[in-house]
């Protein structure tokens, strides 16, 4: 059984090695996954993911969000997971099991999550992008539209916003994983945050996400392990 401490994922949203094995150091324990995204890994390579693996008994979320034509992305992926990361995230633009047989057959035993949508859209920037007006003004459809369509792919769940994840969790059936990212803790307060749809880590939970993206309410805490203590408290209370 999953502790509250085993649903956050810590994003490790820094420049550099140092930083980032400071960051597991101090956090090992604390929470479930570290993410590791496109500026770390372009900086450093994945050399900084065996060594993540080294100190920390948490998974990696390697969050690279491929994008290419199948072909393409299953040559990635198959690479990505050859590193042993739980999770590998990808954009699905197509259906049709077009990604079924590199995702359950592949040498990490790592699992592809579609992206939906990100969450820093909103309705606004949708429709300035030229989407439909009915997912511009239901940004949930889209969501939903885009989460059938990583199941139909072949992925094993998908990243949207707490908002939708009680949709997407009755969508795809209990056994697909869903991950939120823009969680932002009742006692959190981040200016000028750039994250349009947020919900709390109780209510993404209860929702049915089985993983929470929580990074700067805890990365700028005075103490980033008290910090994530009462994130893993918030969760206690919704399980």
């Amino acid at each position: 059984m999953k502790s509250p401490e085993d649903y956050i994922v810590f994003p490790l949203d820094v420049p550099s090695r140092d930083q980032a094995l400071t960051l597991v150091e101090a956090l090992d324990g604390h929470v479930g996954l570290f993410k590791v995204g496109l500026e770390l890994f372009i900086a450093e390579g994945p050399q900084l993911l065996r060594e993540i693996r080294q100190g920390t008994r948490a998974g990696i979320f390697l969050d690279l969000k491929l994008h290419d034509i199948p072909a393409t992305v299953k040559r990635a992926f198959l690479a990505a997971s050859s590193y042993g990361p739980r999770f590998v995230t990808v954009h699905c633009d197509e259906g049709n099991g077009v990604l079924q047989d590199v995702a359950q057959n592949n040498p990490g035993n790592t699992q592809m999550l579609g992206i939906t949508v990100l969450t820093s859209l909103n309705g606004d920037k949708l429709k300035k992008s030229g989407y439909a007006e009915a997912y511009a003004e239901d940004v949930s459809e889209l969501v939903l539209l885009r989460a059938r369509m990583a199941k139909a792919a072949g992925c094993h769940g998908v990243v949207c916003s707490g908002l939708e994840a009680a949709r997407v969790r009755k969508e795809l059936g209990p056994d697909r994983v869903i991950i939120t990212p823009g969680i932002r803790p009742l006692w959190s307060a981040v200016d000028r945050d750039d994250q349009k749809r947020i919900v709390t880590p109780a209510d993404a939970v209860k929702n049915g996400a089985d993983y929470v993206v929580v990074g700067r309410p805890i990365r700028d805490a005075a103490s980033p392990p008290d910090a994530a203590k009462k994130v893993a408290d918030e969760i206690a209370s919704a399980l």
